[in-house]
């Protein structure tokens, strides 16, 4: 098997502390997390329009990308850097929050629709392509599409919060498989039950 190892993994959230605990950061509590599993520390990078992070891959090096620029611009920072770095769309893996999961619910994709996601649609803009991982955290739906904004930039209730925690802890468990590509092996992994 052929395996394409991840090069970059952005984070999606907006900045600022009041921000910090929406359900719209779930890609940020993510990626916060992994640095502190792989012990690497963020930095702010004005070029990359984000905070980044390095972590010494298998055989190659990987970024950790938390972009500053709010959600509907996270295009331009994962642009930025992969295009400087020479990352291929097929090397990166983005970890959004998704509204079509319920909490604590996890989906690993590649390619295919942003379904209303602004980050991802800019993302998408921006490398020219649909086709790169995703890693889709649910946050649950609030039933009425004109509710959404409000919705994502809310905190979640303390029980959904949990269900959204474990949810990361779970998929940080498939650090190992997602490293090097081997994307199989991780959904595998996620649906099985232990």
């Amino acid at each position: 098997m052929n395996l394409t190892p991840i090069k970059l993994i952005a984070g999606l959230g907006n900045p600022g502390r009041e921000y910090a605990v929406t359900r719209h950061n779930a890609g940020f509590a993510f990626i916060e997390r992994l640095a502190e599993v792989c012990k690497a520390a963020f930095k702010p990078e004005s070029k990359f329009l984000g905070k980044t992070a390095r972590v010494p891959g298998l055989g190659h090096e990987m970024w950790l990308l938390m972009p500053q620029t709010f959600m509907n611009l996270s295009g331009q920072a994962v642009g930025a850097l992969a295009n400087f770095y020479k990352i291929a769309p097929a090397e990166i893996l983005v970890v959004h929050d998704e509204l079509d999961l319920p909490p604590g619910g996890v989906k690993i994709k590649f390619g295919g629709g942003v379904a209303g996601h602004n980050g991802l649609k800019d993302i998408a803009a921006h490398l020219g392509t649909r086709d790169f991982w995703r890693l889709r955290i649910g946050i649950g739906h609030p039933g009425d599409r004109d509710r959404v904004a409000d919705y994502v930039l809310q905190r979640a209730s303390r029980e959904d919060q949990e269900l959204i925690d474990d949810v990361i802890a779970r998929s940080l468990q498939l650090f190992p498989q997602i490293e090097r590509g081997d994307f199989e092996a991780a959904m595998l992994k996620l649906h099985t039950k232990t």
